[in-house]
């Protein structure tokens, strides 16, 4: 095998259930990468889906033989355990992790081995370029405030176009080698298995490195109900992140769960102690007027005066999801199996 980034044996990891419906977008996007085929293999790990995927994909390989497409199971059913056993099953020099319902674009794996090759990172990733998953108003305010500074603070590869060292990346891809330093993703925990892993690679003196560049479409929640679930779980599994590494918390971590924390203590003073009542209804219009300027902002660049009352909605959505998942994960840890 050739040392040369244009050839180096990459396996692309990804962990999948029930996808039936846009697997296909993924394995399209893997087969017009500028990267050889030949020098490719897709290795998914299903968790028992029921809607017809594993049928799908072997549909599509029918018609794409040139692409090594494999198919492992994932009894656990549990994104971290799926990557394991992807990785357990490929055999690449190098490893990109991607989602079932990502479209990276078409050079993403050409400048994600580059940039291993070329040691810029010992992990490296890029932008996510946050699509709505509908056309509807709401689905596109969540798409734009979850890429907002606002809604998500200092997280780069949510919005940024300066490459750099950061403390961690979308999916990622690092030499195998690096496992042999590491370990595996941490099977216990149900999200944040990213930035876990990428805490122990800086931890073991490794760097994460962002470039702009390397960038990969990702479909927000399609309504508030959705998102509001999706960032409860955030918040709460972070929480058990943090038990183990208290030193990784970052600002934009920390606010919404004191700002939800804040506000429900005031709201509970309210009614006895009046300069309470006086800090809540003051904190609430603050809050308020930040957010319907970052949506007039939103709105006026878009063009969409629905994204004026969206974009808050969303944002606010996301903080207070968040900060609350935080708050019931510090009172109420999983239970060990």
């Amino acid at each position: 095998m050739s040392n040369s980034p244009q050839r180096v044996e990459t396996s692309i990891i990804v962990p999948c259930l029930n996808e039936r419906g846009t697997i296909h977008l993924l394995l399209d996007a893997l087969y017009a990468q500028t990267y050889p085929l030949a020098a490719m293999e897709v290795i998914i790990a299903d968790g028992g889906s029921s809607d017809g995927t594993p049928e799908a994909i072997r549909e599509w390989q029918q018609e794409h033989p040139d692409l090594a497409v494999t198919v492992v199971n994932n009894p656990a059913r549990v994104i971290p355990a799926a990557l394991n056993a992807a990785i357990q099953a490929s055999r690449g020099e190098i490893i990109v992790r991607l989602d079932a319902h990502s479209q990276p674009t078409h050079d993403y794996v050409a400048r994600s081995v580059a940039a291993v090759i070329e040691e810029r990172g010992q992990n490296v990733g890029g932008v996510w370029d946050i699509q709505p998953s509908s056309d509807h108003w709401i689905a596109r305010s969540i798409a734009a405030a979850a890429g907002h500074p606002i809604g998500v603070g200092d997280a780069r590869y949510r919005y940024s176009d300066q490459p750099g060292f950061v403390d961690t990346v979308p999916f990622g891809a690092f030499k195998r080698e690096l496992l042999d330093q590491v370990g595996l993703f941490d099977e216990t925990l149900l999200t944040n298995e990213d930035y876990e892993f990428n805490t122990r690679v800086r931890q073991a003196g490794g760097k994460i490195w962002f470039d702009p560049q390397i960038r990969s479409v990702y479909y927000a929640r399609a309504n508030l109900a959705a998102l509001a679930r999706q960032y409860w779980r955030y918040g709460y599994w972070k929480v058990q992140m943090l038990r183990r590494y208290p030193h990784t918390i970052r600002w934009r971590q920390a606010l919404p769960p004191l700002f939800v924390a804040g506000m429900l203590l005031l709201a509970l003073l309210s009614p006895f102690i009046r300069p309470a009542l006086i800090a809540l209804i003051s904190m609430a219009c603050i809050y308020l007027l930040i957010l319907l300027l970052a949506g007039a902002q939103v709105a006026l660049r878009r063009k969409s005066i629905a994204m004026w009352p969206g974009v808050p909605l969303a944002i606010a959505c996301m903080h207070f999801a968040w900060g609350t998942g935080f708050l019931w994960g510090l009172i109420s840890p999983p239970k060990p199996k």
